[in-house]
């Protein structure tokens, strides 16, 4: 079915990247390339839910996919597939730990922040304690 074509977007874009300068493909030759990814990215899925179905899990992970490939018999990209998966295990990581520097940095502003309010509060409350203080002492 149409639906469970990949973007065109992405297809060419990809084909464009993989292909030298100042070569062109046809609008067939991208179609029959978008259909036959299609087609791949379903068996690959299709293979590594058999392995997280032995698994008894219903949820994929990298492990499956890897699985998959190797049963679908891509041994060659099982290299370049695990660098790009720990690169991308990286990435996330170092976005997890800016997450939460930012949030311990937010914290830390709003107990500063709520300490000088805090210390406001005392101030305030020691001028009218000295004022009444002063108008019992005048009466």
């Amino acid at each position: 079915p149409e639906d469970l074509n990949l973007p065109n977007a992405v297809i060419t874009r990809i084909i464009k990247e993989a292909l030298p300068d100042g070569v062109n493909i046809s609008k067939e030759a991208r179609s029959a390339i978008s259909r036959a990814a299609s087609v791949f990215v379903l068996y690959a899925t299709s293979c590594a839910n058999n392995f997280a179905m032995k698994g008894k899990r219903k949820t994929l992970n990298a492990g499956d996919v890897l699985s998959a490939m190797e049963e679908m018999e891509f041994q060659r990209f099982m290299v370049p597939l695990k660098e790009s998966l720990e690169v991308y295990r990286r990435e996330q990581k170092g976005k997890k730990e800016a997450r939460k520097d930012k949030d311990k940095k937010a914290d830390s502003e709003e107990q500063d922040k709520s300490r000088e309010e805090d210390n406001d509060d005392d101030d305030e409350r020691m001028e009218e304690e000295e004022q009444n203080d002063e108008e019992e002492v005048d009466n």
